[in-house]
C-alpha cells in the first residue's frame, strides 16, 4: 500500500482525495520511486478542474517529482535502486509516496542539486529550455516579452535569460513581483494592474516592439501580445492561467502584420531520452554553477496530503516562483 492524491471528478481543489492504492511492481521497462518532492504546476489545476481531461477516473494528479529509485523492472539497465532521480513526464500520479514511471522518462539527479530544488525546477526548467533554446532561439541584447515573470517558469526565464545576455521583459501584478522579477535578471517589467502593456513595450523598444512574445496566461493577454509584437513577428502560447483562447479569426494575424502563433508543448520537443539528456544537462550545468537559483520559500512547501490547500494557494495567484509537495 501507498499513498496519494487522487480525485474522481472534475471540480475545484476538494476534489483533491488523500487515499491508499496497492501498487503494482514496476514493469520491465519501469522504475519505481520514493517520492522525496513533488513539484506542482499550473497544468494540474487545468487536469483536476476538467480543462484538460484525464484517461480515465479515478485519476492520479502530477507528473514531476525527484526521489529515489525503489525497484526497477527486468529490462531496466540505465539506473538502479538507490539512484538518485528526477522527472517530468511522468503518467498522472506525481502526487504521491511511490511512483512508478518509464525509465526513458527519469533523469539522474547530480549529487550538487536537491530533490527540492529539482522538483521545484525540472519542469519548468526544461520547458524554459525549449521556449528560449527551441521554439525561438532568443539571441544576445535581443529584447523580448514574457508573461508572469515571477511565476515559477518565469523566475527561471529570467535567470536563463540574464545568462544569454538578452532583454527580458516581464510581466508581473504587482510591486513585490516586479522587485522579484528584476532580481532573477528581467531588464525590465510592466505591472498589468497599473500599466498598458502594449504602451510599455512600445516605450522600452522605441517604438520597435518585439519579436517574439512567450505568454503562458491565454485569454486576458491574447491581444496585448497579438500587438506587442513587430511585423512576422512569433507568439509563443504556452499556458491559459485566465483561460484558453478561443474563437481565433486567423485574419487578425494578417491584419496586425503577417504574425507567427505557435502552441507548443515538452512532449513535442523531449521524446527520446537523447532530448531529455540534453536538456536537463544543460539545465543542471547552470542550476550546479549558480547562473539559475531556485529557493523554495517555506510557506510554499506543503505536506502531500495537503495538496488542496496548495492548489487553493497556487490559483489565488499569491505564490512567488515554485511550490512543493513534501510526502
Amino acid at each position: 500500500m501507498t499513498k496519494r492524491i487522487q480525485f474522481s471528478q472534475h471540480g475545484g481543489p476538494e476534489v483533491l482525495q488523500w487515499v491508499d492504492i496497492d501498487l503494482d511492481d514496476p514493469a520491465a521497462q519501469e522504475v519505481q520511486v520514493e517520492n522525496k518532492a513533488i513539484g506542482i504546476n499550473y497544468i494540474d489545476t487545468y487536469i483536476r478542474s476538467g480543462l484538460y481531461s484525464p484517461p480515465g477516473m479515478p485519476s492520479g494528479l502530477g507528473t514531476e517529482a525527484a526521489g529515489v529509485v525503489k525497484k526497477v523492472g527486468s529490462a531496466v539497465t540505465t539506473v538502479k535502486p538507490g539512484d538518485r532521480v528526477v522527472y517530468a513526464q511522468s503518467p498522472l500520479g506525481a502526487y504521491s509516496e511511490l511512483h512508478n514511471l518509464h525509465v526513458d522518462k527519469v533523469a539522474l539527479l547530480p549529487d550538487a542539486i536537491s530533490f527540492e530544488q529539482a522538483a521545484a525546477c525540472f519542469l519548468k526548467g526544461l520547458t524554459v529550455h525549449y521556449l528560449l533554446r527551441q521554439t525561438y532561439e532568443v539571441q544576445p541584447n535581443e529584447v523580448f516579452l514574457f508573461h508572469a515573470a515571477a511565476g515559477g517558469v518565469g523566475l527561471i526565464a529570467c535567470q536563463w535569460a540574464k545568462a544569454l545576455g538578452a532583454h527580458l521583459i516581464g510581466t508581473v501584478g504587482s510591486e513585490e513581483k516586479a522587485t522579484l522579477a528584476k532580481n532573477a535578471g528581467a531588464w525590465a517589467t510592466i505591472n498589468y494592474r497599473e500599466e498598458d502593456i502594449v504602451t510599455r513595450v512600445n516605450e522600452l523598444t522605441g517604438g520597435e516592439k518585439v519579436r517574439v512574445v512567450y505568454d503562458s496566461v491565454g485569454k486576458d493577454t491574447w491581444e496585448a501580445s497579438l500587438d506587442s509584437l513587430q511585423p512576422r513577428g512569433l507568439l509563443v502560447s504556452f499556458g491559459n492561467a485566465s483561460g484558453p483562447v478561443t474563437g481565433v479569426n486567423l485574419g487578425i494575424l494578417s491584419q496586425k502584420g503577417s504574425l507567427y502563433v505557435t502552441r507548443p508543448t515538452l512532449h513535442s520537443y523531449v521524446t527520446t531520452r537523447q532530448e531529455l539528456a540534453l536538456a536537463s544537462s544543460e539545465l543542471f550545468s547552470l542550476i550546479a554553477s549558480g547562473v539559475i537559483k531556485v529557493d523554495v520559500p517555506d510557506n510554499q512547501k506543503f505536506a502531500l496530503r495537503d495538496a488542496q490547500h496548495a492548489h487553493k494557494m497556487l490559483e489565488s495567484r499569491t505564490t512567488q516562483g515554485s511550490s512543493l509537495l513534501i510526502p
